[in-house]
């Protein structure tokens, strides 16, 4: 599948803010961005409805509610918003289904640290990541990755990972970059 299913009227797309706050981030920059793209929208060329959802930084919460999205809405494409130290955008093509490294806010890791148990060991988004990569806007360095991090990816939703908030990185920006 590639961003053509964008021309498919009506569309229903997910701008997931994963996550909240975690750690030390009290505001978590890819759920900032996913506000502002919110206001901006999809494009007026386009009947697209666009969702938004802030998910905790908790495991079996944020599954259970991902589930439910896609169970009950059926969305065509998700959008899955991942934070990066770096001061670029990452738009991840595949993903790592074990070695989930670090713990949720609860203290809680996944079982044999699997995110999706029976999932595909390395699970590839259907969205083409480089042709995303090609609509990239100026102001924001935004990289291409092969190889995202511990994070269930597959068929119709896409990881991209947003750096820190910033002078030179406002949330408006990111926003307007995704």
């Amino acid at each position: 599948m590639d961003l053509d299913i964008l021309s498919s009227l009506p569309v229903c797309v997910f701008g997931l803010g994963c996550f909240g706050p975690f750690q030390q981030h009290l505001v978590n920059s890819s759920w900032e961005a996913v506000k502002e793209l919110s206001k901006l929208g999809l494009g007026n060329d386009m009947e697209v409805q666009l969702r938004t959802l802030e998910l905790p930084v908790d495991y079996r919460e944020a599954k259970r509610r991902v589930t439910g999205i896609w169970e009950d809405h059926r969305p065509q494409l998700a959008l899955h918003m991942g934070w990066t130290p770096l001061p670029r955008i990452i738009l991840e093509q595949s993903s790592k289904n074990r070695d989930c490294w670090d713990a949720d806010i609860w203290g809680f890791w996944p079982e044999g640290s699997v995110c999706l148990p029976g999932g595909p060991d390395v699970p590839e988004s259907g969205v083409c990541m480089k042709a995303v990569h090609e609509g990239a806007v100026e102001g924001v360095e935004a990289i291409f990755s092969p190889d995202a991090g511990s994070y269930a990816l597959w068929g119709c939703a896409a990881l991209i990972n947003v750096p820190p908030l910033s002078r030179r990185l406002p949330a408006s920006l990111l926003g307007r970059a995704l």
